[in-house]
């Protein structure tokens, strides 16, 4: 039968003699150690007799060090291999001086966090590649098995990220074009040639600003949505219960976003290029009373389509890193709001400098190709 812990204390000899019987644990010491701690204040030469104790744990053979003042002498101690292994362990864990690490200062600090960024940015190269292959098997999939697209969530996404994207891109389009103008116009003037502002506002407009703009407008509208409507799934863990019936979150989730997203770019593409040349029109015909007739003449015969076919030429590949971006952010969220608004933050940063990295990288392209 299980007994409490006690002890007996016998100082009539030399050394004095502490005798433990019972269960030296957590649970069953009582106001034993405490007493044992009282009674061997006093003394420095005490001698321990733990054959009679039937259990110990680490609490027990914590009270029983405390006792004898931090150290126990393995001559005086009477105890069974086993005991003796746990009075060991926890001294050596109670006399162990904890290692005390300064913490690094000006240029060791500084390399640090060098170090520290280089590795992040090769697990998230390396992440994205990861990414970027499990994507792209998803959609050589769908191609050749139409029957797993999910029709009903692609023709929602292309609703919502590109036909209700109409009227905010066609509005920030038309005003980027008629601020343009201005500037041509106003520039042009000084040197008698304002005539050329068409072709300045055509070049812009069809080359660069089009695609420009449309991308990053998705980029704070499309990818902050699909980071936020991703990251939440994955808070409430309905990601991981996808999986668990069977289902690929790619299939469901990313292709669809994808798919959308490259629909719909080339088509608010054309609205962003439309409402440009609109607002370029119109600020030319009221400052330098060119009119539309004139403007839409000189368009065709000296800009032409080649630079629209540019600027078109851009659009797969802005849906596609704006989709990739904000759906892989939102499939990194944690399981906490504050790792949600740093993923959408991230989604929306990431993809602007993605868009403009990749058209200086189209502009040096087309300038060595003399396009």
């Amino acid at each position: 039968m299980d007994e409490p812990a006690q002890f007996s204390l016998e100082t009539s000899v030399t050394p004095a003699r502490a005798s433990l019987v019972g269960d030296w644990t957590a649970t069953r010491m009582g106001s034993a150690a405490a007493e044992l701690a009282a009674e061997l204040r006093d003394l420095k030469d005490v001698e321990f007799e733990l054959l009679g104790v039937e259990r110990l744990d680490s609490a027990g053979a914590l009270a029983i060090i405390r006792a004898a003042s931090g150290r126990l002498d393995p001559g005086r101690v009477r105890a069974r291999p086993e005991t003796m292994r746990l009075l060991e362990m926890v001294e050596e864990a109670v006399n162990t001086e904890p290692v005390v690490h300064r913490p690094p200062k000006d240029f060791h600090q500084l390399t640090i966090r060098i170090g520290k960024g280089v590795v992040d940015l090769a697990l998230d190269v390396w992440d994205t590649l990861i990414f970027a292959g499990h994507l792209m098997a998803v959609g050589a999939k769908s191609l050749l098995n139409p029957r797993r697209i999910r029709w009903a969530a692609c023709v929602a996404q292309i609703e919502r990220a590109g036909l209700d994207a109409i009227p905010i891109v066609a509005t920030t389009s038309f005003f980027i074009g008629a601020v343009v103008a201005l500037l041509g116009a106003n520039m042009l003037q000084q040197f008698g040639a304002q005539v050329f502002a068409v072709e300045l506002i055509g070049i812009a407009v069809l080359r660069e600003f089009n695609i420009i703009i449309t991308a990053v407008l998705l980029a704070g509208r499309s990818a902050s949505s699909f980071a936020a409507e991703i990251g939440s799934m994955k808070m409430n863990q309905e990601i991981d219960a996808m999986k668990v019936m069977g289902v690929d979150p790619f299939e469901a989730l990313v292709f669809p976003r994808f798919f959308a997203l490259l629909l719909t770019i080339p088509l608010l593409t054309f609205v962003a290029t439309l409402a440009g040349l609109l607002g370029g029109m119109l600020v030319t015909w009221s400052v330098l009373d060119l009119g539309p007739a004139f403007f839409i003449q000189r368009i065709l015969d000296n800009v032409g389509a080649s630079h629209f076919l540019i600027g078109m030429s851009k659009a797969p590949v802005m849906a596609a890193v704006i989709a990739g971006i904000g759906c892989r952010q939102g499939l990194e969220v944690g399981g906490d709001v504050e790792s949600l608004g740093r993923r959408v933050t991230a989604a929306v940063v990431h993809a602007i400098f993605a868009i403009i990295l990749i058209d200086a990288m189209f502009a040096l392209a087309y300038m060595e190709l003399d396009l």
